[in-house]
């Protein structure tokens, strides 16, 4: 008899154990459902910090909607601008939005989305700086941000006008280099640029020279997510709620 109740007490305990697996995996399983995503908070209004320190803007939305469509927690990793991409290859992240355009370079190391924006470039300056045409730039030291789509235009640009490049950190610097006069001109997205001009009073031009490619999410090479992200990123076009942050978003930057 007492070995009979120690055998029902084993089979008893083993089932317990059991179940206390299962529930781990369970909660293991859980926590996978985080899509991490990375970006630069300094890019308004794609992306920055509202007063509280809190992710804001229009690639904070747009991660939350892809997020929430594919069954997923969002969690946001803030970092540089040039030490994305190597987020992504070192698999420290699952997608980058930042405003990133999909250029020829990019894609040999990662993957894009489709495209879900395209704002063009502006160089901007200080009120009465009488620059207002690139053959201006010549003599003139532009700042750019590291690693950016500019970055590269502005080397480009080198080649037909003389002008001196400096890369700085992020936009932020930019603006705080162009007020100090350190830079003479800051060349930047021009959704970004704009935002700049009403706000510190400056003043700016397009750039007639280049048509980048539009801005896309990036993703580890050979990412799974990337047909799943197109998928919603469709919906969202289709219904129009691509085109409401857009609205939301971008209304000013006219």
């Amino acid at each position: 008899m007492k070995k009979a109740f120690l055998f029902i007490t084993m089979v008893c305990m083993l089932v317990m154990i059991a179940a206390c697996g299962k529930s781990n995996d369970n909660t293991a399983n859980a926590k996978d459902k985080v899509l991490t995503m990375a970006t630069s908070a300094d890019f308004a209004p794609f992306e920055s910090r509202d007063t509280a320190g809190n992710p804001q803007g229009f690639d904070i939305d747009l991660a939350n909607m892809i997020a929430k469509e594919l069954g997923y927690k969002l969690e946001i990793r803030d970092m540089k601008f040039d030490g994305l991409i190597g987020a992504l290859q070192a698999n420290r992240a699952d997608m980058v939005l930042a405003g990133m355009s999909a250029t020829e370079k990019r894609k040999k190391n990662v993957d894009f989305s489709t495209e879900y924006n395209r704002s063009g470039e502006m160089f901007i300056t200080l009120k009465g700086a009488n620059i207002k045409s690139v053959d201006d730039l010549k003599g003139k030291t532009v700042g750019v941000q590291l690693g950016t789509i500019q970055e590269e235009g502005a080397k480009k640009l080198q080649e037909k006008v003389q002008f001196d490049v400096k890369p700085l950190d992020n936009s932020t610097t930019l603006i705080q280099e162009l007020l100090s006069k350190r830079i003479q001109v800051a060349y930047m997205d021009k959704s970004v640029a704009i935002g700049y001009i009403k706000k510190q009073n400056l003043d700016g031009f397009d750039d007639p020279t280049s048509s980048s490619p539009g801005m896309a999410v990036a993703f580890p090479k050979g990412s799974k997510l990337v047909g799943d992200v197109n998928k919603v990123l469709k919906k969202l076009e289709d219904n129009g709620e691509l085109q409401k942050l857009k609205d939301k978003w971008l209304k000013d930057q006219k």
